[in-house]
């Protein structure tokens, strides 16, 4: 029997001691899944974390041999390196798996990339034939999603600099940042031991040497990702930065397209507007701070380069948590009858 029509009720977070499990785990006890089987698992060292599920005690239990028997869905949430390791067994238990890393995808042709968009964007219906998603990152659906947005009004180029938050570290690097913050307030050596630099209070294009953290890895990751959205015949891959923000959390990014020089600041917005982005009104902030919680990608309005004909500068924000989870959770409702 497919998974996509298996009358089970559970579903398995698998990484669920991270911040995009727990975001996860508390967007579907809010969705049609509440009431549902909702087991938790996790990486040896977060094994017997005690948490909650439906409003009861639950513990978070390392992945052993049944952990995804008759999973309807399993959601991968933790590190590329354990999806690459329970992959296999997640779809062998027959469960669709949906998956936030992309680990296994140059491995598995049958996996598909998910947002919401992305159908639409390609001209194609949705159909629920695959048993592997891949659910694009925030950061990511806001390059394909300018890109794809864009086409009709004759794109030509795009640049995109992302403004990395330390929550994409994990807890740890949340922990971190905090951590440094307050100790060089009071004037004492920072800690450096997830970055191996000082990130507090600093923005930068790389960590230390020794940090277990690579923006230069993560730009071409994200440069695979987006192109996986955009490679149409026609697409315009876009030129992406990332550096790293002193912030908790929420991507922030400034773009700048090269358009027809007859786009008007209305087929501009509009574009914006059909590709998804809550566009802001004028003069309003937008922040990683205003995108906190959001369902969608904050965009201020476009504004032309006066010194360029045909280029367009865009400022947004996207929470890097919040995004890919509801996603996640939208997929999985399409995908129930």
């Amino acid at each position: 029997m497919p998974s996509f029509e298996r009358d089970s009720h559970r579903i398995v977070i698998a990484g669920a001691s991270s911040l995009l499990g727990a975001e996860l785990k508390s967007l579907l006890e809010e969705s049609r899944f509440a009431g549902w089987d909702l087991r938790l698992v996790d990486e040896e060292v977060a094994a017997g974390t005690l948490t909650e599920a439906g409003g009861e005690p639950a513990v978070i239990q390392p992945v052993e041999e049944g952990s995804f028997d008759r999973a309807r869905f399993v959601f991968f949430a933790g590190s590329p390196e354990f999806v690459e390791r329970n992959f296999k067994s997640a779809q062998a238990a027959g469960a669709v798996v949906i998956d936030f890393t992309g680990k296994v995808w140059t491995k598995d042709e049958s996996q598909l990339p998910y947002f919401p968009k992305l159908d639409e964007f390609w001209g194609t219906p949705f159909t629920p034939k695959s048993s592997h998603f891949w659910i694009i990152s925030a950061p990511a659906v806001a390059a394909a999603s300018l890109s794809l947005g864009l086409k009709p009004l004759g794109l030509r180029r795009m640049g995109i600099t992302f403004l990395r938050p330390a929550s994409e570290a994990g807890r740890t690097g949340i922990e971190e940042l905090e951590s440094q913050t307050m100790q060089l307030l009071s004037f004492q050596n920072a800690g450096h031991t997830i970055f191996d630099t000082q990130v507090a209070f600093a923005v930068s294009d790389r960590f230390g040497a020794g940090s277990r953290e690579n923006l230069s890895a993560y730009e071409t990751r994200l440069r695979e990702e987006v192109l996986e959205c955009t490679f149409t015949p026609d697409g315009i891959q876009p030129a992406i930065r990332v550096v790293h923000a002193p912030v908790f959390y929420g991507y922030t990014f400034s773009a700048n397209a090269e358009l027809d020089a007859s786009a008007t600041v209305e087929q501009v917005s509009s574009a914006c507007g059909s590709a998804g982005f809550a566009l802001s009104e004028k003069g309003a902030i937008v922040s990683n701070l205003t995108s906190a919680g959001e369902n969608t990608i904050q965009l201020a309005p476009p504004e032309a380069d006066p010194s360029q004909p045909g280029s367009w500068w865009f400022w947004g924000a996207a929470d890097n948590i919040r995004l890919p989870a509801w996603n996640a959770v939208k997929l999985a409702e399409k995908l129930v009858p």
